[in-house]
């Protein structure tokens, strides 16, 4: 009986690997979309940002990987100058998954790490969410599965606080594959089930033929490893109907599927159900479909596709009978599978183990022989394999007990919340108890105010009784009236007199108030040309003790050099003079005490050269720049500088102060942060020049830096304001500082 072993081609459901296996016209004219939409846009703008991670991913898979990181990184700087972290923690991510799989250790957690640090910049919460699938990504591409499973629920939990946009749909739908992915490899059906269904869900809602064929097939995969595992028969007419539907939808949508292999991929899954779950009844289904693997595979270059198609026509052949049939359906298998790039291994033993099974039957001995090494040479590379992979496989299922532990406490947690619900729809009740009190008690004011109403009534006829009385009162205030007519008159005029004197008060009020204003702001005035006095008189302060500093570092420098360096230089000579004379007893210790001299003569050289930089002097800030960083660079410490648009139009008293201010955030980083790597920008604008250092140290609290008494800082800010400049900190604790300094030209 032949060896089952074509149903080995494991479901990938992981969307990545799709397009890389992808040759179709589609994927073309995907790309000239992509680069249209580039184009399209400035350079610098966020919309161009956002379009070049799907652009450098299209131009990676069509093999022009240099291009595709040239427009990343040029998009990454201009990233980098926005407040917001979400374009460059973007970018950087999508740099990490193709550094992956250019197999680019260093480079891609280098960029793994600096997305983590911009994404810790943005409240965009789906970025948050990119940013953590990308990193689970790239540790299930390690065989870090654990790992990348808590990455993948993070992403998820990102995405569900995420508003809804365009890609969402499309980002939640990678992640479920990944998981349905991963917990297949678990064994976890219930979990694997959950991820495909929701996949599918969103595939439905796309109405996408590219992701709905993709979510059918994970269904299929899914019964079809439920069935494998429980003997349940309806599992597996699930398995086939997904499959058909896979099916359905790629001949339905021919002209839609940028992947021609997807048909032969879904052919010989069914021919291998029908043939290994199957009645003998069903042996027509597997003849077609393995036919139909054979021949898509054969037109789009798929060998392995070819070669299990071969491999499935043998099992038929054999179980017919003919053993020449199934020999060469082998032999076909075999050579197909030497086409393939990155053949299975697995491929070539079950090839190898049945074709030495035939020629033993046949008594060629020697065939059989040299088959039965090729078998056992590839068994003992995968059992080396295998057991790599056995450590990863207990560390999984470490952390798969860590996960239920978890599980565990979430439960303990929802019974806590359950508990605070009851006490809450309690409190509710008594809220609708002092509602139906509050409406008693309107109910007691509305009634009062109708007895309100009743005494107003009251009121009101009195009110006509006091008329009638009134009316006979009139006459006599009529005459009252005219006496008061005249004593009027009287008071109107004394009122005029009062008013004339009032207006006239006023008017002297008024000019009284605009003079007091003038003189007020002739004192502010005053006090302006005071504070520019000040100012300038502070600045000159500033500029005569910079000078003295520098001309005191030279004078120090020199004095070093000349001095101290020559009588070191004349100690070594009278040590190496001595040393000839001397016995071999004390020759060691002349010799030690000549290179402590050494030591000491390079160390002085190195002080003289920091007290007065002579390449500043000679070659200007750039060179003097690049010789300091060569030196601070260390296995331990990487320091790295960067000059943007530089035209060397500094003058030299401006380029010292730079050179000091960048020497003093150095040396801060590497004493107070324990950085690892430093990053000097110096970039020229069009009014002003900017100074950038960032490093990866500890970071500190910025509101405490106003309270500090560095000198370190005092003179930063001397410098800086020497320049006429601002100077801006931002400081995450264990993530780093940025501090980024501006003066105009």
């Amino acid at each position: 009986m032949l060896t089952n072993s074509f149903s080995f081609f494991r479901f990938c459901i992981t969307i990545l690997c799709l397009v890389l296996a992808g040759h179709g016209a589609s994927a073309q004219e995907l790309h000239n979309s992509l680069e249209q939409q580039y184009k399209k846009y400035k350079p610098g703008s966020t919309q161009r940002m956002m379009i070049t991670g799907k652009y450098a991913q299209a131009l990676f898979f069509n093999k022009q990987e240099d291009k595709a990181f040239v427009i990343l990184n040029e998009n990454i700087a201009y990233a980098k100058k926005v407040t917001d972290g979400k374009y460059a923690a973007y970018l950087y991510i999508i740099a990490a998954i193709n550094y992956r799989l250019l197999d680019q250790v260093k480079a891609y957690e280098n960029a793994s790490r600096l997305a983590q640090l911009y994404e810790a910049k943005t409240k965009d919460q789906e970025t948050k969410g990119y940013v953590a699938y990308g990193l689970g990504w790239i540790r299930a591409r390690n065989s870090k599965d654990a790992e990348a499973v808590r990455y993948f629920l993070k992403a998820l939990s990102f995405y569900e606080k995420a508003p809804y946009s365009e890609s969402l749909n499309t980002r939640k739908a990678s992640v479920y594959r990944e998981l349905n992915s991963i917990y297949a490899d678990w064994n976890e059906y219930e979990l694997q089930e959950k991820y495909s269904k929701l996949s599918l869900e969103i595939s439905l809602q796309q109405n996408d033929p590219m992701n709905l064929f993709d979510a059918y097939m994970a269904m299929g995969y899914m019964y079809e490893k439920r069935y494998e595992s429980t003997s349940n028969k309806a599992f597996v007419h699930q398995a086939e109907s997904y499959y058909i539907k896979a099916v359905d939808t790629y001949n339905a949508n021919k002209a839609r599927m940028p992947i021609p292999s997807n048909l032969s991929f879904v052919a010989i899954n069914l021919a291998n159900l029908y043939l290994n779950y199957f009645p003998a009844s069903y042996r027509d289904k597997v003849l077609y479909y393995a036919n139909l693997a054979k021949s898509h595979g054969a037109e789009t270059g798929n060998h392995d596709h070819v070669a299990s198609a071969n491999g499935l026509l043998a099992e038929i052949a054999l179980q017919n009978g003919d053993q020449e049939a199934a020999k060469r359906y082998l032999l076909t298998a075999l050579a197909e599978s030497e086409y393939d790039k990155v053949a299975d291994p697995n491929i070539k033993l079950s090839i190898f183990e049945n074709l030495s099974q035939l020629f033993q039957n046949e008594n060629n001995f020697k065939e059989a022989i040299f088959y039965q090494k090729a078998y056992l040479e590839t068994f003992k590379q995968i059992y080396d394999q295998k057991n790599t992979a056995l450590g990863k496989k207990l560390e999984v299922q470490y952390e798969r007990e860590k996960q239920k532990q978890q599980l565990l406490r979430l439960q303990l947690a929802s019974e806590k919340q359950e508990q605070r619900l009851k006490e809450m729809s309690w409190q509710s009740l008594q809220q609708v108890q002092k509602l139906e009190n509050l409406e008693l008690l309107k109910e007691n004011q509305f009634r009062k105010l109708e007895l309100t109403e009743i005494e107003n009534s009251k009121k009101a006829q009195e009110l006509r009784l006091s008329q009638l009385e009134s009316f006979n009162r009139k006459r006599e205030i009529d005459l009252y009236k005219d006496r008061m007519d005249y004593k009027e008159k009287i008071n109107t005029f004394y009122v005029g007199l009062t008013a004339s004197v009032s207006l006239l008060l006023i008017l002297l009020l008024y000019a009284y108030f605009q003079r007091a204003k003038g003189i007020k702001q002739k004192e502010k005035l005053h006090l302006l040309e005071m504070e520019k006095v000040k100012q300038d008189s502070k600045i000159s302060n500033l500029t005569v003790m910079l000078e003295g500093q520098e001309q005191e570092r030279g004078r120090i420098a020199r004095d070093l050099h000349d001095g101290l360096g020559s009588l070191l230089s004349g100690t070594k000579m009278n040590l190496f003079l001595l040393k000839d004379t001397s016995n071999d007893q004390h020759q060691p210790q002349i010799e030690r005490s000549m290179e402590q001299i050494d030591i000491a003569v390079d160390e002085l050289r190195r002080v003289a050269h920091n007290l007065m930089p002579d390449l500043l002097l000679n070659y200007g800030l750039q060179e003097t720049l690049m010789e300091y960083v060569s030196r601070m660079t260390t296995p331990e410490l990487d320091v790295d500088v960067q000059f943007l648009h530089y035209s060397n139009q500094l003058p030299l008293e401006s380029q010292l102060l730079v050179y000091r201010i960048v020497q003093e955030l150095v040396n801060n980083a590497v004493k107070h942060a324990g950085a690892e790597q430093i990053i000097i920008q110096f970039i020229e604008n069009e009014s002003d020049y900017a100074i950038i250092v960032e490093d990866d140290g500890k970071g500190f609290d910025t509101t405490l830096l106003n309270n500090s008494h560095s000198a370190g800082f005092h003179n930063i800010r001397s410098r800086v304001e020497f320049l006429k400049g601002a100077m801006h900190i931002e400081s995450q604790i264990n993530i780093g500082t940025s501090i980024e300094i501006k003066f105009p030209k």
